[in-house]
C-alpha cells in the first residue's frame, strides 16, 4: 500500500480509519490529497477484512475547509489551474463502495469539505462543527456534489437558501435539518463514531451493503423499480452463508458468527 503524506490511514479490525492530516491549512484538500483519500478508499473498498470506515480531520478545528485555496491560487499564479486526475476528494464522483462510511465531523466543513461528508452514508458532528458551501461568494458553484447531494440530504426549501446565500450554519441548524444524525461534545466524537460502527459491524456486512445498496440506487429509481431492485437484492443476500448464521445463532441464543460470504 502507498505510503501517504497528507492522510493518516489506518484499519483496526473491521474498522477503517481515514484522517485528513493537513491541520495547518484546515485540512483543506488539495490535488494530492485527493489522490491519497481516493487511493485508501479503494483499498477500504477492496479490502474484505474490513467492513466500515470513519473519515475525519485531524485536530479540533476542521473536518475539512474544502479545496486548498493557497494552492489553486499559486497555480492560478503560474496559468495554469489545479490538476485532479480523482474525483475532489477521492469518493464525491464516479466512486462506486457499499461498505458504509462515517464521517466524524470535528469543526469548519466547508465548500468541499461538506462536499466530502455528503458523500458519506452517516454524518455525526461535534457542537462545535461549522458547515456551508460558500461558493458562489467566490463567483463559483459548489461542483464536488454539493448541488445535488444537498438537496437529497435536506428539505429543497433548507438547500437552496444554503446554495444561493452561501451562508454559514452551525451545528445545531445542521441536526435540525437533518444533514447530521447526532450532534455531540468533541470529546465525545470519535467514541460517538466508533459505538455507530460497531452496531454496523455486529449485523451481517453483505446485508448491511445490500441495504445502502438499495437505498441509494433507489434514490434514482421510480418506486416500482427500487422495490424490484430491494428484491434482487435480498434473494442474492438470502443465499449467503451469513443468512443462514443470523437465524441460526438467534434460534441457539448466541452471537453469530458472520463472515461476510
Amino acid at each position: 500500500m502507498a505510503q501517504f503524506l497528507n492522510i493518516i490511514y489506518e484499519k483496526r479490525g473491521r474498522l477503517a480509519y481515514v484522517t485528513i492530516n493537513r491541520p495547518e491549512r484546515r485540512n483543506a484538500i488539495d490535488p494530492e490529497t485527493s489522490r491519497e483519500l481516493y487511493e485508501a478508499f479503494c483499498d477500504f473498498r477492496d479490502d474484505p477484512e474490513v467492513w466500515a470506515a470513519i473519515l475525519t480531520g485531524a485536530g479540533d478545528v476542521a473536518f475539512s475547509a474544502g479545496a486548498d485555496l493557497v494552492a489553486m491560487a499559486e497555480a492560478f499564479q503560474k496559468g495554469a489551474a489545479p490538476r485532479y486526475d480523482v474525483p475532489f476528494g477521492g469518493i464525491t464522483r464516479g466512486f462506486e463502495c457499499w461498505k458504509p462510511i462515517i464521517a466524524a465531523i470535528n469543526g469548519y466543513c466547508l465548500a468541499g469539505g461538506l462536499e466530502l461528508a455528503l458523500a458519506c452514508d452517516i454524518r455525526i458532528a461535534a457542537e462545535h462543527a461549522t458547515f456551508g458551501l460558500p461558493e458562489p461568494k467566490r463567483a463559483i458553484i459548489p461542483g464536488a456534489g454539493g448541488t445535488q447531494r444537498l438537496p437529497r440530504a435536506i428539505p429543497l426549501a433548507y438547500a437552496m437558501e444554503l446554495l444561493l446565500t452561501g451562508e454559514r450554519f452551525d451545528a445545531q441548524w445542521a441536526l435540525r435539518a437533518g444533514l447530521v444524525s447526532r450532534v455531540v461534545p468533541k470529546e465525545k466524537l470519535m467514541p460517538t463514531c466508533e459505538e455507530v460502527a460497531e452496531k454496523i459491524l455486529e449485523c451481517g456486512p453483505l446485508a448491511v451493503r445490500a441495504i445502502k445498496q438499495a437505498a441509494l440506487r433507489g434514490l434514482q429509481m421510480t418506486l416500482e423499480e427500487g422495490l424490484a431492485l430491494e428484491a434482487q437484492l435480498a434473494a442474492e443476500v438470502f443465499r449467503s452463508e451469513d443468512a443462514r448464521e443470523g437465524p441460526l445463532a438467534f434460534a441457539q441464543k448466541r452471537k453469530p458468527q458472520y463472515k461476510g460470504r
